[in-house]
């Protein structure tokens, strides 16, 4: 059996309470002599999204022995509200106990530095693992496999079914839904998303004309009562006539011919993005990552590809999709195209000589110009929010989802965790506040000079008069509440923690299989130490005079199995982000471990 490093782990606390156990409250005794996997995460969070599905097989499969509990940790102000929480359990289907830690009690107890991280206990109370990031399902499963073994020869495995407990379904015509679309006939279209389907609405945005999908979780083409969808989100107009479709979690574009109502596949293979993959060529053999919004603007389909950070574009001439801008790191860069930073691009909207978008994770307004390149008209990075308007050099937006063109130029923003709707003018540079008290929008279209918005929390369409005037706000700033990381001045190690799961190795075949890439919020932060390279171990040097600001660190591993008698071995990567803040102090610490996948022996 593996020799493994063990910790105690630590207790499991949340001011929230539990969600999905039937009120019952639990503590790591109740669940000892089972394998519990702690997923730390925040509902804001696409990566966090991306590992909830990569769990579900697990988590069928190993049901008499696995007990996964999300540990809700919140970065924004708005998802430390508990009916939130509460929702997004519903919203993203999430079938096992979470934990609400509105505090970050738990995160902290647990040192865990990024949006998701897995912790793995042992049926003894022992934590014997950790990853960070996505793409580690596969290690997680052989993990189990060996702790099954391990206990139930010790006799420390007790097995059953374990606390889920689900929640009463509710009836609503739309559950959670994302985007809208208004059709030439005064209707709606609108992406139901929690509830996998389509649905046609009237003029009212209440009377529903008919469905498309079965309503359940799946990827298939057909007629309005056989294509299957997942969680689908942006629409779009075709020059065809068809609706272009931002099917999410199956990483396709799906077309709907209203007319016949059939769906079709555009783009994608229902595969997820790697690094390595293929950024461009024949859409349907391309992989893609969780699009979120998509819209027509300069002869192309603009994709808003939230789940690497990037804007892509489909040729429908050619059949063919690529990267547009994006570098897949998580940030607020402006520049070209192939040089600028996105966090989750969530909304799209074309205007003139301008793409906007919703850029969620930098609480940012931004915009493509006609020659591909990229500006920030809002928002100052990934830990700055809240809710200010005035100049648009200092005003705050929260998570915003969907952005609007208006008529005389200015857009409206759809400022979800704010449950606001705001305005930018591009000629004042003023932003403004249009209308409060909505809940989660996610996005909103012009109707007649109205807007309908759509309320995803409220599961209804609102409309909504432009005001003459905006509606006054008190101003409402915050940071992330992650506490900072204090450090000393001077030179700071950066060790990046991986360790192959039992049985791979490292994949050396083709060269490193190894890549680091560093870089700081302030750029000053950092004299020594910033940019690429292959080793996971870094020496970083602090600049004299900035005491504070973010380290983003963006780490891959590729491994695969370790067996010398086979000539195509599976291979599995594992990746990355983090956004560190730190805090220049006397009493700081010289070592920054941060674990990839494994257990820090140095911690």
């Amino acid at each position: 059996m593996t020799a493994r490093a063990r910790v105690r782990a630590p207790e499991l606390i949340g001011k929230g309470g539990w969600l999905n156990t039937g009120d019952r409250q639990y503590t790591l005794a109740d669940l000892r002599g089972r394998i519990v996997i702690l997923d730390f995460w925040t509902f804001c969070c696409v990566n966090c999204l991306h590992v909830l599905d990569e769990l579900r097989e697990l988590e069928e499969k190993h049901r008499d022995t696995v007990v996964i509990i999300g540990v809700h940790s919140p970065k924004f102000v708005h998802e430390a509200e508990h009916q939130a929480v509460v929702d997004a359990v519903e919203r993203y289907e999430v079938h096992h106990p979470v934990l609400d830690d509105p505090e970050l009690a738990t995160w902290k107890q647990y040192a865990v530095r990024a949006w998701p991280t897995l912790v793995v206990v042992d049926p003894e109370g022992y934590v014997v693992a950790q990853h960070a990031g996505e793409g580690h399902a596969h290690a997680i499963e052989k993990l189990v496999e060996e702790l099954e073994a391990e206990h139930a020869a010790k006799g420390t495995l007790r097995r059953g079914d374990g606390p889920y407990v689900a929640p009463e379904p509710v009836a609503t015509h739309l559950r959670f839904p994302g985007k809208a679309l208004a059709l030439p006939d005064g209707g709606f279209l609108v992406s139901d998303t929690t509830r996998h389907r389509l649905v046609e609405l009237d003029a009212d945005g209440e009377t529903v004309r008919g469905r498309f999908g079965t309503g359940e979780r799946g990827f298939a083409d057909g007629g309005r009562d056989e294509a299957r969808f997942s969680e689908p989100q942006g629409l779009a107009v075709l020059p065809d006539g068809r609706i272009a479709v931002a099917d999410t979690v199956n990483h396709a574009i799906r077309a709907l011919d209203l007319a016949t109502g059939v769906t079709t596949t555009l783009a994608g293979t229902g595969r997820q993005w790697w690094q390595g993959s293929a950024t461009s060529g024949p859409a349907t053999e391309v992989d893609l990552s969780s699009p979120w919004d998509i819209a027509w603007f300069g002869d192309r389909l603009w994709i808003a590809m939230a789940g690497v950070h990037q804007l892509w574009t489909y040729d429908p001439g050619q059949g063919t999709v690529r990267v547009a801008a994006g570098t897949t790191n998580e940030g607020l860069v402006d520049g070209p195209g192939d040089e600028a930073w996105f966090a989750q691009p969530s909304g799209l909207a074309a205007a003139g000589d301008r793409l906007w978008v919703a850029d969620s994770e930098t609480s940012a307004l931004r915009y493509v110009d006609l020659d591909g390149g990229v500006h920030t008209a809002v928002g100052t990075g990934l830990f700055d929010f809240g809710h200010r308007d005035g100049a648009a050099g200092q005003a705050l937006l929260q998570h915003p989802l969907g952005v609007t063109a208006l008529p005389d130029g200015s857009v409206a923003v759809s400022d979800t965790y704010n449950h606001a709707l705001r305005r930018y003018d591009p000629e004042s540079g003023e932003v403004t506040t249009l209308a409060t008290d909505l809940r989660e929008p996610s996005d909103a279209v012009l109707v007649d000079g109205d807007l309908v918005v759509v309320e995803s929390a409220r599961h209804r369409l609102t409309r909504l008069r432009l005001p003459e005037e905006a509606v006054r706000v008190a101003d409402r700033a915050h940071r992330t509440r992650r506490a900072a990381t204090e450090v000393a001045a001077g030179t700071l190690r950066l060790d990046v923690v991986f360790q192959a799961p039992a049985g791979q190795k490292l994949d050396t075949r083709y060269g490193p299989s190894t890549r680091l890439l560093v870089s700081s919020s302030p750029p000053e932060l950092l004299a020594d130490g910033s940019g690429p390279g292959t080793d996971l171990s870094r020496d970083l040097v602090l600049a004299d005079g900035v005491t504070e600001g973010v380290l983003h660190v963006s780490a891959m591993a590729a491994s695969c199995d370790d067996d010398p008698a086979n000539e195509y071995p599976a291979c599995h990567v594992h990746q990355q982000d983090w956004g560190v803040p730190v805090v220049v102090t006397a009493g700081g610490v010289s070592r920054l471990p941060l674990v990839l996948a494994g257990m820090d022996e140095q911690g």
